[in-house]
């Protein structure tokens, strides 16, 4: 859905906007395939989630009914945190939530490569790193993107592209048109990361969540460049 206000970045610092998502979206894709694999789970995709858990309450499978629910519920205690940090006006470190996403992952690692987790506190807390990690960027310019549901950005690009074939003013085609590419990009991104995740899961075993951890690392050198509005 498009946002009303017009977004007074800079074209520099949208790019940089467009590169972050589609980071993350890469990170989210990839988290998401591992825990799916792993737990029998998805940690970021939670309509999936809400459809098992309604299926599960009618076949009486408590199994399915305990997982959804907590990583339903640690999911959505990571949004209300990272948006209550991103309202916190006396934290100016605004890369804080990159770094705290990055420490559990990294603590988890450490963690379980010298003893199991059980299947519910590993759901419990990547749902909570997924949770996170979705408030940090919300917006790519004027469109509004979510990194870790695929559903809702499918719903957007198809929507800017009915707009853009349908309209005839030049400056909103130039709009949609930005929008949908920005959102297939995403959307692209996402993929990518779950394509490669049961390679890597094969390959890094009990440290696969240390790559999503480094690249958060990476990516939280590319918030510092839109913190600031065009003037």
């Amino acid at each position: 859905m498009l946002s009303e206000t017009p977004s007074l970045l800079s074209p520099e610092q949208i790019r940089v906007q467009e590169k972050l998502a589609i980071f993350l979206a890469f990170i989210a894709g990839y988290i998401d395939a591992t825990g799916l694999i792993q737990w029998k789970t998805y940690v970021s995709f939670m309509s999936g989630n809400t459809t098992q858990l309604g299926a599960a309450f009618f076949s009486h499978k408590f199994g399915i009914i305990i997982t959804s629910i907590t990583v339903i519920a640690g999911f959505l205690t990571g949004i209300y945190a990272g948006t209550c940090l991103s309202l916190w006006k006396k934290c100016r470190i605004k890369t804080i939530t990159f770094y705290i996403v990055s420490g559990i992952l990294i603590l988890y690692t450490a963690i379980h490569y010298y003893y199991p987790i059980t299947n519910i506190f590993s759901i419990a807390v990547i749902g909570f790193s997924m949770g996170l990690m979705n408030t940090i960027i919300t917006t790519v310019g004027d469109q509004k993107v979510n990194t870790d549901f695929v559903t809702g950005t499918l719903n957007s690009l198809a929507r800017n592209t009915a707009m853009l074939s349908m309209t005839e003013d030049k400056a909103e085609k130039k709009k949609y048109r930005s929008n949908a590419i920005h959102l297939l990009l995403v959307w692209i991104g996402f993929l990518s990361g779950a394509a490669v995740a049961p390679f890597l899961l094969d390959a890094l075993k009990n440290l696969t969540l240390l790559l999503p951890a480094v690249l958060l690392l990476t990516c939280s050198r590319l918030i510092t460049n839109i913190t600031t509005t065009k003037h």
